[in-house]
């Protein structure tokens, strides 16, 4: 599958979305000869911008316009094609539609998809038998996964959601200078930790994932569920699609676990040494959230979505999260390895 050629005047890097008008965004379906009526529904997206489109005589459609820059074309093209092979083993996960052989196209320096529009509901994670249901999919999504790697797309490792984020948020100023010290400690501890957990887990083998598998990712009918948005697949331990599924509570996620692994064991081998990262990960996912919120503040959704983010609360509430998870990957894993 194929990309357009890329516009010349891409969007500015600073006001990334400056540009992406109704006008536009409807210009940009008809230019693949689809013919909106006029309908155009924003979607729950902040690092794309995603619409609900009404197309005349068809179904509505749902278009995403990729952030620029975040992704090479190579990089979005490799999800596309995961999904598709997904889609194509009829696991139940949404593809990008193919206009003309391609899946991503260009349109006033945008890069964007179509998808169909699937409906659904928030899944019961509460429930044993969603979550063995959920399981068994993601079981067979991971079997998929397992089977090639990613090229262009990076992996989920310390480095990049640990290290690195970390670091620019102290770079660029934005933990408060008398909470700074407080940070840089918290955060460092942390990361031993992490690469102690690691570490402990061994030789694990990455694989192709969803990378962001919570329950808003997930949309459930009564034939069961539908996986959407992975536009943060990578490479990256299996466990990372499971742990978020996983409620609050020692006890809780022991049981949470038993069930998901009950029907994902039905179509891949899970390594029990990855239970090893659980904390890690979680851990690594906020230190990550506050450099992506940070990353992202020139974009004028940013401030107004997330109007607590870099305030002096804010930082103080982030180094007792963390000084929390340094404990908390310190005791044994949900059950013995």
């Amino acid at each position: 599958m194929n990309s357009s050629a890329p516009s010349a005047n891409p969007p500015s890097a600073d006001v990334p979305f400056d540009g992406l008008t109704p006008e536009c965004v409807l210009d940009a379906i008809e230019s693949v000869g689809l013919w909106p009526d006029g309908r155009l529904l924003a979607l729950n997206s902040y690092e794309n911008r995603v619409y609900q489109i009404g197309i005349d005589g068809d179904a509505p459609i749902v278009a995403k316009f990729y952030r620029p820059a975040r992704w090479s074309d190579g990089a979005i093209l490799e999800e596309h094609a995961f999904v598709a092979e997904l889609a194509q083993r009829e696991i139940p996960a949404v593809p990008a539609r193919a206009i003309e052989s391609c899946t991503l196209h260009t349109h006033a320096g945008f890069r964007f998809s179509i998808f169909d529009r699937r409906g659904g509901r928030a899944p019961e994670l509460e429930d044993r038998d969603t979550l063995t249901w959920l399981g068994r999919f993601l079981g067979r999504i991971h079997a998929v996964g397992a089977l090639e790697p990613y090229v262009s797309r990076p992996a989920l490792d310390i480095d990049t959601f640990g290290r690195e984020p970390s670091t620019f948020v102290l770079e660029h100023d934005f933990v408060p200078a008398d909470l700074r010290s407080a940070y840089q400690t918290v955060v460092a501890l942390a990361l031993e930790a992490i690469e102690a957990a690691f570490e402990r887990a061994g030789d694990i083998k990455p694989i192709r994932l969803h990378g962001d598998c919570h329950g808003g990712n997930v949309l459930w009918t009564d034939a069961g569920p539908h996986f959407v948005d992975f536009d943060d697949s990578r490479m990256g331990p299996a466990i990372q699609d499971l742990w978020m599924l996983l409620p609050a509570g020692r006890a809780e996620q022991t049981a949470a676990l038993a069930d998901l692994l009950a029907g994902y064991e039905d179509f891949c081998e899970f390594d029990s040494r990855e239970l090893y990262l659980v904390e890690a990960l979680r851990t690594l996912r906020l230190i990550h959230y506050s450099a992506w919120l940070a990353r992202r503040w020139n974009d004028p959704a940013f401030p107004a979505a997330f109007p607590w983010f870099n305030t002096q609360r804010y930082w103080e509430d982030r180094v007792l999260e963390l000084r929390e998870q340094v404990a908390a990957m310190a005791e044994p894993p949900l059950w013995p390895v």
